[in-house]
């Protein structure tokens, strides 16, 4: 926790096009606006529209970059994920640097509007569709990029096939850790997929973070405040998804999981192609998407 990397990457991004979820808050917000202050088009995809027409204002005042465009996206639910990348296919040519950052955590149990367990759903299995739906267009704009973030815990995460809704049993805090791993096991298999088109993947671990992700444990909101001196701010906890999106040369390290702006080590778990695979499988199986 207590060291905090910097992207140092002087990249501009003039007529590049981006796309952020979970923008409105956080990390998301901070990376967004830095890649508007670079002189990027991003896209602000958001559950709440009206927070993230505020934060676009924000960001247009602050970096003087007017293109910064909120858009509605709920990743709890696969028809407004087709809707926003619909909308999004017919109103952009390119597609550039696409940075899955939303997410939920520790959050009592419940399913997303398709039925699927909240944190799987959210975290890993609404992020897998969207990407999967931007593909194309990520393809046509090479070179691109793809950044998920995942976290530190995915190392307490496993893929229990014969529960991944929770319906078996159930811990919040675990039920984050697997979607965290899920992340890791995503970026892994689809950098592997992607290998010769011009699209790389990277995982992230942005840090502990003072963020709203802790707002569904009074827990968790006690540890963070105790341990405050400790903590990243969103502008330190966006370095990592920053340096994954901009750094030059980083194309050979597609597929790895970065901390502190650092390749780092992940878990036997998250080394895993075997369950990489069967995930991804599995994944395409629960979305209706095709396999190959």
């Amino acid at each position: 926790m207590l060291s905090s990397g910097v992207c140092t990457s002087t990249v501009q991004l003039p007529g590049k096009v981006v796309v952020v979820t979970g923008a409105n808050t956080g990390i998301g917000k901070e990376t967004a606006k830095e890649l508007a202050q670079r002189g990027a088009r991003v896209y602000l995809a958001c559950r709440d529209v009206e927070k993230g027409e505020l934060v676009a204002k924000d960001i247009q005042t602050t970096t003087g970059n007017q293109q910064v465009l909120v858009r509605k996206l709920d990743l709890s639910d696969t028809k407004s994920i087709r809707a926003f990348a619909k909308g999004f296919l017919a109103e952009e040519k390119h597609l550039h640097i696409l940075i899955n950052n939303a997410g939920v955590m520790m959050c009592p149990y419940s399913k997303t509007a398709d039925g699927f367990e909240m944190h799987i759903g959210v975290n890993h299995l609404g992020h897998f569709l969207l990407t999967h739906l931007l593909l194309e267009k990520l393809k046509e704009s090479a070179p691109s990029r793809i950044v998920n973030v995942s976290s530190l815990a995915h190392h307490l995460g496993r893929i229990h096939f014969h529960n991944l809704q929770g319906e078996k049993f159930y811990n919040a805090g675990l039920a984050y850790c697997h979607s965290k791993l899920a992340n890791i096991l995503f970026t892994q298999e689809l950098a592997r997929r992607l290998k010769g088109s011009g699209v790389t993947t990277y995982s992230v671990h942005p840090g502990t973070v003072q963020s709203e992700l802790v707002r569904h444990s009074s827990f968790m909101r006690w540890m963070w405040w105790l341990f405050s001196f400790f903590i990243k701010t969103p502008q330190q906890g966006a370095q990592t998804s920053l340096h994954c999106a901009l750094t030059e040369g980083l194309e050979i390290l597609s597929g790895n999981h970065f901390s502190d702006c650092h390749v780092t080590w992940v878990s036997a778990q998250a080394r895993n192609e075997t369950i990489a695979r069967r995930l991804w499988d599995v994944s395409c199986d629960l979305l209706g998407l095709p396999m190959d």
